[in-house]
């Protein structure tokens, strides 16, 4: 786990929303065997790495939610009713693909700001955007008592992925560590 990471995400999020928030890390992940084989029922054996995905949420009193990609310097501000994927809305979909599928099981949440940053190289197939979901969902379960369990908010980050990022992904990106 990076404290440093954390602490950068938990100082930004201070300064952006002036509130304390709930902190998530939840990290990548290595093959040590089984790369695409998870989803065809085949065996796989996924480990955690020490880099992740770090989240620092909290209830918000307005009408909207907000997401903060601190790596990317983005603010995406949404509603939490009726909510579809984006074309071409990259870190977006898995956040709005969360809220949609907590929703589609009759989970009720509140709007919420947020901010995270992750320090998993990208494009080396360490699950990054399993990290963010499973980061989301693990922060939401907790801000709003929604008492999913683990096998519950990982098939919730499952169908997150199929359903608003179009991966047909299985679910061995399970490791979530809260903070």
């Amino acid at each position: 786990m990076s404290k440093k990471l954390i602490k950068e995400v938990k100082g930004c999020f201070l300064d952006k929303f002036k509130e304390q928030p709930l902190i998530v890390f939840s990290p990548g992940r290595i093959n040590l065997i089984g790369e695409h084989t998870d989803y065809n029922d085949g065996f796989a054996f996924p480990a955690a790495i020490n880099k992740g995905i770090a989240l620092a949420i909290s209830k918000s009193n307005s009408n909207t939610s907000n997401a903060y990609a601190l790596n990317k310097e983005e603010l995406y501000e949404f509603k939490i009713e009726n909510l579809k994927p984006l074309e071409g809305g990259g870190w977006r979909n898995y956040v709005l693909g969360v809220v949609a599928e907590l929703q589609k099981i009759g989970k009720q949440i509140g709007d919420f700001n947020s901010l995270f940053a992750g320090n998993i190289p990208s494009g080396a197939g360490m699950s990054s955007s399993a990290a963010l979901e499973n980061s989301f969902v693990f922060g939401l379960n907790e801000l709003f008592d929604l008492g999913l369990t683990k096998n519950e908010m990982i098939l919730v980050s499952q169908k997150a992925e199929h359903n608003f990022a179009g991966v047909k992904c299985g679910i061995m990106d399970l490791s979530l560590i809260h903070i």
